[in-house]
């Protein structure tokens, strides 16, 4: 992301804190002209889907009068109150059994107990991309509330994460800081063949907001991308040719990057197991940061033990989290235990699911939250409606 573009994201989540709330809102129109300008500009630097239809015109909406905050989102608190005045907005820890069975909206709520109680919810503000925790819940499919999600928004910072792992491997970085922490340099004739990332072939695996984001880095870059998606072989012209999904397997066999950009769903569910590192050229690299179950790790594992592919780029594994709990000394639910293999893997570098830990990506994913929930409570079109029956 460029500086100018981070300072813009910024720039747009503070202003957002002087759009209209309340009646002053409520007398918007829904044309793109009577929108904040400061909406507008977050819409087109992101490629932000809205809704064809004003949110009013749904079957049950109202202006929320009670709102159930995950702490996730403790901190926006103040905005938030702030956005929606005439609401209650309630931090989930402190709300009480009626809170809840009072609740018209969440912010980032979405389990079972909760909905089974909020019976008057309406609308589910998701705090990330992907949705399959909340779309999983039976209830949610039973009911089908308004979901919405901050897809695009932590795009451009996941992108600069992959390309930052596949510089690490094709550059060999790993070997040569783990020489570094041993004290020992190879002879410049030991050293591993460097290589560029100019004139390679990368597959992108989803092209949707990060997968887009991804693509256009690597043809900055002098990379030719191809690329599959669910939607179409439309795609934007740096990306050379776009398949439909069934032909992933045909594509790895050309790429010598593949990056997995897929949302969780059933189809996508082990996509990336044993017969697909077997496709994939024996030079190629494999970076995943879509959703940790679309991976096979075992799999994984073996192609890497075996040298089937040259390396891999993990920002999401199966299970995670991928930490340490150092608060009570031990390992974290669903931790990776110590003595797991892939903590040894050769040519693999993981990162603990931080790909979007940045101050830009924080911002554009605040200031798309707080937009949305100024444009429900006066009943406008959404931004980044979730189809649950699709699971994004």
């Amino acid at each position: 992301m460029s500086s100018r573009t981070a300072a813009g994201l910024v720039v747009l989540s503070l202003t957002l804190l002087a759009v209209p709330t309340g009646a002053a809102a409520s007398a918007a129109t829904d044309t793109p002209a009577a929108e904040p300008a400061s909406a507008a500009q977050l819409i087109g630097s992101l490629g932000l889907h809205v809704a064809p239809a004003p949110v009013r015109e749904r079957g049950g909406w109202r202006p929320p009068r009670v709102i159930l905050v995950n702490h996730s989102a403790h901190d926006l608190l103040p905005r938030l109150q702030q956005t929606a005045p005439a609401a209650r907005v309630i931090d989930i820890d402190a709300a009480t059994p009626a809170d809840i069975a009072a609740a018209d909206a969440t912010i980032g709520v979405c389990t079972e107990p909760v909905l089974k109680a909020a019976t008057h919810l309406q609308w589910i503000q998701w705090p990330a991309a992907g949705v399959e925790r909340c779309v999983a819940q039976p209830l949610l499919r039973e009911r089908a509330p308004l979901v919405t999600n901050l897809q695009r928004t932590f795009g451009p910072s996941i992108a600069e994460h992959v390309l930052a792992l596949m510089l690490a491997l094709s550059r060999h970085l790993d070997d040569f800081y783990r020489q570094q922490r041993e004290g020992y340099w190879q002879s410049w004739q030991e050293a591993p063949e460097l290589e560029d990332l100019d004139g390679r072939t990368l597959l992108v695996a989803g092209l949707g907001g990060i997968g887009t984001e991804v693509a256009r880095r690597a043809h900055a870059l002098g990379m030719r991308v191809v690329a599959t998606r669910a939607s179409g072989h439309e795609g934007p012209d740096f990306v050379s040719y776009v398949g439909l999904p069934d032909e992933l397997v045909k594509l790895a066999r050309e790429a010598d990057f593949v990056v997995n950009c897929l949302p969780l769903t059933p189809e996508t569910t082990g996509l990336f197991n044993k017969d697909f590192f077997a496709a994939m050229k024996p030079s190629a690299y494999f970076v995943s940061v879509g959703r940790g179950r679309s991976t096979v790790t075992a799999d994984l594992v073996a192609a890497l033990n075996a040298g089937r592919i040259a390396g891999a780029g993990l920002d999401v594994l199966d299970p995670e989290p991928l930490i340490r709990d150092s608060g009570v000394g031990g390992v974290a639910a669903g931790a990776l235990p110590p003595d797991d293999p892939l903590w040894r893997t050769p040519h693999l570098i993981m990162t603990p699911h931080v790909a979007a830990k940045t101050a830009a990506a924080d911002a554009a994913g605040n200031a798309v939250l707080i937009e949305n929930l100024r444009r429900y409570v006066a009943g406008e079109p959404m931004l980044s409606v979730v189809d649950i029956t699709k699971g994004y």
